[in-house]
């Protein structure tokens, strides 16, 4: 298997096929045509961000390629998902009393946060990294905690849900800003490291010339810096949405139902 073959992995077009299937079934096909796009999309960028060559490129080469991929599964994915999924989908969930406890407490903004950014922390740990590249299962684990917790630090922001809704737009903002601490702290510290945090991408063939200190600070910086201007980009995308809602002097400090549809 080479870095750019196109390797496909039945778990994933499961998950991908379970999805699409759930998403006709429940009739989001009749939702509003960019909804409908934004689904398909978040279906498309799974299917390329775990096959084929990203993967490759991440799982045996470069950690830089790792760090792009866990970046399309925590800040393009989960948004196109959560944006694409109408109410209808999710709504019977929450006839199940822990389901809805559960999410009435962890989507709140602090919670969703918390739940996000202690995981990326931890899972940047090097013996908890290396265990991810050398054992198969717990890189599968790493990837679904990854897709989750995304999932649920985003919903403050991207609920399709008025039941469990979207916090206001003055607080998402402040709360996306704050997130972006953590993920800075952590891309730096990688970065500046003065050494190989991770021996498996020591020890990886080498392509494109890059060493693996190179690669390292490479990977360091795609999180330090384009994790944090996805979310100045999301910021910068609500400041206009709030300001759209104002009333003559006044700016409408919850988010409209209509956004919900």
């Amino acid at each position: 298997m080479t870095a750019w073959s196109w390797d496909l992995h039945p778990s994933v077009l499961l998950g991908i096929l379970a999805l699409g299937v759930l998403y006709v079934r429940s009739g989001s096909l009749r939702m509003r045509r960019p909804r409908v796009v934004a689904f398909a999309a978040a279906l498309l960028v799974l299917l390329l961000s775990l096959n084929g060559p990203l993967h490759n490129l991440s799982d045996r080469y470069l950690f830089s390629a790792h760090m792009v991929q866990h970046l399309v599964l925590t800040m393009l994915f989960p948004p196109l998902l959560l944006y694409g999924t109408p109410a209808a989908v999710v709504r019977p969930l929450l006839r199940v009393p822990l389901v809805r406890a559960l999410g009435r407490t962890m989507t709140r903004p602090l919670a969703a946060g918390v739940v996000f950014v202690a995981p990326i922390a931890l899972w940047h740990l090097p013996v908890l990294y290396e265990a991810a590249l050398r054992h198969h299962a717990v890189h599968i684990v790493q990837h679904l905690v990854f897709l989750v917790t995304a999932v649920i630090v985003w919903w403050p922001i991207l609920s399709p849900l008025p039941e469990l809704p979207r916090t206001t737009y003055p607080v998402q903002m402040l709360y996306l800003f704050l997130l972006g601490i953590p993920m800075s702290v952590v891309g730096a510290f990688i970065t500046l490291a003065s050494r190989v945090l991770y021996p498996f991408y020591a020890a990886a063939p080498r392509i494109w010339g890059l060493d693996p200190l190179a690669d390292q600070q490479i990977g360091g910086l795609i999180m330090w810096v384009v994790g944090g201007l996805v979310f100045w980009g999301a910021m910068t995308r609500i400041w206009f949405s709030w300001a759209r809602e104002r009333e003559e002097d006044d700016f409408e400090r919850e988010v409209p139902a209509a956004a919900y549809e």
